[in-house]
């Protein structure tokens, strides 16, 4: 049985998806900014691919600007309202993504804006009384930049309560939604939150291709120059058959959410029990134990200690088992997971993040529990 257990890292694609993306690929191939008719057509289809997203997150269609992923999105927003809206202090925490920590650093680094980290538990959850401390040193001019749910670890965080502190001092939000979009609820409307941002390969889209969400209120320049596409906000030819398999994997998502979520949540909690039946001593890192207080398709087990823990992902792989140590982005890294450091663990443990979609069944699971099972059993 081959079976793969790392959609944090990327989803399997659609065939809805693709069935939707093939027809600007082969037939209505215009250039979107050409004026003439096979222009004009593909054009069309990308504002219908835009007021769809919006319609999914609550937006208006004017606030959704498609990007290369979710990278590029994060990018934009730190970027740009520090060069435009003269941010100064920039609040993340020491768990965010690369994509946010790489980013702040090198605004740091050029003198560009202060960064502080906000404390976090040993179970990685945000301290929000320290978050308002922070925010409360620079009014009118602070950024903060804290993820929706952990990519390694699971842990979700409150944006209601997170904006709503931004709102009374303030101070601009932005949220890496990349791990939630397509898994929860995002209403923009409703939500105290300035940018979201999206990555249609998160939720069984094509790779390469994302969105940000700028809330209407908030005016920053572009980040990538050279034409007038998605309203002078970002420069180059869109990636028209990536943004219309992002708008079809979206309202996928959206519309079958709550079978997906019962289907997924129920692949982790059956999991997690037959792990802590089977292995002794086993335990999970941040909050990803808790079904109800994490991100349903997150699961990072803490393994007990033994001398063959750094082969782990190898044996697994060996087994026909596609699991991960962590962000996706940093492999290849020799460092570690940084978000693992920040956490009260057993460094003696090994560690690996199982991740699921709607694609995995029961079957599946009960065969990685057998295989983790017999891989810790020899060594107990």
């Amino acid at each position: 049985m081959r079976v793969y257990l790392d959609n944090a890292a990327t989803t399997p694609l659609d065939k809805d998806v693709f069935d939707a993306m093939t027809p600007y690929m082969l037939e209505q191939y215009g250039n979107p900014s050409s004026i003439h008719a096979h222009g004009r057509e593909v054009r069309s289809a990308i504002e219908r691919a835009r007021k769809q997203v919006a319609e999914l997150i609550n937006a208006a269609p004017s606030e959704v600007f498609f990007t290369s992923g979710g990278t590029e999105a994060d990018n934009t927003a730190i970027r740009c309202t520090t060069d435009t809206l003269g941010i100064t202090h920039i609040i993340t925490s020491k768990l965010e993504h690369h994509a946010v920590l790489h980013t702040v650093e090198v605004m740091e680094k050029k003198k560009k804006a202060r960064v502080s980290y906000v404390k976090t538990d040993g179970k990685g959850c945000i301290d929000y009384a320290d978050l308002e401390r922070l925010v409360q040193e620079a009014p009118g001019k602070t950024l903060v930049s804290l993820m929706h749910g952990n990519n390694e670890v699971g842990n979700l965080c409150d944006l209601e309560r997170i904006g709503t502190i931004c709102r009374e001092n303030n101070a601009l939000f932005h949220s890496d939604t990349v791990q939630t979009m397509g898994h929860y609820r995002h209403d923009a409307q409703a939500l105290p939150v300035d940018f979201m941002v999206g990555s249609a390969h998160k939720f069984h889209g094509p790779k390469g291709v994302g969105f940000l969400y700028i809330n209407s209120d908030v005016k920053i320049t572009p980040f990538i120059h050279g034409g007038a596409q998605e309203r002078n906000m970002r420069g180059g030819t869109e990636n028209v058959y990536g943004i219309i398999g992002l708008a079809k994997a979206l309202e996928i998502s959206c519309t079958q959410a709550a079978e997906h979520q019962e289907h997924i949540a129920g692949l982790k909690q059956r999991m997690i029990d037959k792990l802590t039946a089977s292995i002794p001593g086993i335990a999970f890192n941040g909050m990803s134990g808790n079904v109800e207080e994490s991100l349903y398709t997150v699961l990072n087990l803490c393994l007990p200690p033994t001398e063959d823990n750094d082969m782990l992902l190898f044996n697994l792989d060996i087994n026909q088992i596609s699991a991960s140590a962590g962000s996706a982005c940093s492999s290849g890294s020799s460092i570690g997971s940084h978000v693992l450091q920040q956490l009260d663990r057993d460094h003696t443990r090994g560690s690996a993040r199982f991740s699921f979609s709607k694609y995995n069944t029961a079957e599946e699971i009960d065969y990685v529990v057998e295989k983790l099972s017999d891989l810790y059993a020899v060594k107990a």
